[in-house]
């Protein structure tokens, strides 16, 4: 199939796109070239060996890798893509082919804790960069943070994890009127909600381990814009520092996402009941879901996410720390455990003494639950949530 095919449904491309027959034995389905070395032309003597665009060796790119990575620069809507080997790879390498010593970067208060270690502490203290956390759902404290040096305005939405929503188009108008370039790590979302590409961003991230993926079984990242970006990605961030996906790892995830469109609307789904049957419970004391129409940023959500709210929202309960590890012990289906994505559902309490906690809205201080809900059958979920909290003498109603 064309990588062009952009007439065909989401769905269609993502089944498709990266799964052609195999050429040399006509299986249907694509087959693991775990090969770390390919065959060299008769005279290799003027390769050249960082190159992409042919096998050679693995760590330059593999077959499997570049499947996927047609599949998903044309399910973004990007000019190409570059698939490392975890979510938190990708953002390293992004940032790394792009900023240098005494650039600037301004970064939302609401990141995924690597990017806040990151651009907080490493990137700061080895490597000379400095960096302004903002508010960037305040787009009057994104502009005062601009400075002269300032070379990337780095945000997610929904942010992890307080589902905080940053206004994509008007942030970039912001950035480039600066020539500054503007990333967004959109796994909350992920490309069936939101393609922020079509918004004017230069970089996307999405931690492919999640959504994409889907099945809790494989990890890599993948950064998506214009070729010539990605290209310099590839030199910097893959051949020449390492971050390479396995190929076993690109062909899980490849195999993943041609179900990733119909997981993803039983995500949105599930997710949009749950967070309206928690508001109604008196013994939450909030819940953090764009889909909800209280939500601080609900119409923004919604102008923004085509087909749902993602399938990840926080909330807190009426009670003191231990009653949150109380309640989780009686739970049956939900699965105390970090990542989110998987077929299954997660859920993880995060403390007060969370790191970034001072960088959250109040209602978070006294500790919370982020939930990543799963595809199994919404009222097993919710039936499962009644029990817990039932156990606990906490008052449910329907």
């Amino acid at each position: 199939m064309s990588d062009s095919k952009k007439d065909l449904s989401f769905t269609t491309r993502a089944i498709h796109l990266g799964n052609e027959t195999d050429p040399a034995t006509g299986a249907v389905e694509p087959a693991i070239y775990m090969a770390n070395s390919f065959a060299l032309p008769y005279d290799p003597s003027q390769m050249n060996w960082s190159a992409s665009d042919a096998p050679i060796y693995t760590r330059n790119g593999g077959v499997n890798q570049g499947r996927l990575e047609r599949k998903l620069a044309n399910l973004e809507g990007g000019e190409d893509c570059v698939v490392l080997a975890s979510g938190v790879a990708a953002l390293s390498g992004l940032f790394f082919a792009n900023l240098k010593q005494g650039d600037h970067v301004i970064f939302s208060t609401v990141t995924y804790v690597a990017t806040y270690r990151i651009f907080n502490e490493l990137w700061t203290e080895k490597m000379g960069i400095e960096t302004s956390i903002v508010d960037c759902t305040d787009l009057e404290k994104v502009k005062a943070a601009i400075r002269p040096n300032t070379k990337l305005i780095h945000f997610e939405t929904p942010g992890n994890p307080t589902l905080c929503i940053c206004d994509i188009e008007a942030i970039v108008k912001i950035a480039h009127e600066h020539n500054i370039k503007v990333s967004v790590d959109n796994t909350f979302s992920s490309p069936y909600n939101t393609r922020p590409i079509e918004y004017g961003v230069d970089f996307v991230v999405e931690s492919l381990t999640k959504y994409i993926n889907g099945h809790g079984d494989s990890m890599g990242g993948a950064i998506i814009g214009k070729h010539e970006e990605m290209e310099k990605i590839r030199y910097q961030s893959q051949v020449n520092i390492g971050g390479c996906i396995s190929p076993f790892g690109a062909w899980l995830i490849n195999r993943g996402a041609s179900t990733f469109p119909l997981r993803m609307q039983v995500h949105n789904d599930n997710a949009q009941y749950i967070a309206e049957w928690l508001d109604k419970q008196p013994c939450v004391s909030f819940v953090a879901y764009p889909g909800l129409k209280n939500f601080p940023g609900h119409e923004l959500a919604a102008k923004q996410m085509e087909h749902g709210f993602g399938g990840v929202l926080s909330f807190g309960l009426k009670g003191d720390h231990d009653l949150y590890n109380r309640v989780v012990s009686h739970l049956e289906i939900f699965t105390s455990a970090v990542s989110l994505g998987n077929t299954e559902s997660l859920i993880v309490f995060l403390g007060e003494d969370d790191e970034r906690m001072y960088l959250y809205p109040e209602e978070f201080h006294n500790g919370f639950y982020r939930v990543a809900i799963g595809i199994e059958d919404k009222d097993d979920l919710v039936a499962d949530l009644r029990q817990a909290f039932q156990a606990e003498g906490l008052e449910t109603i329907d």
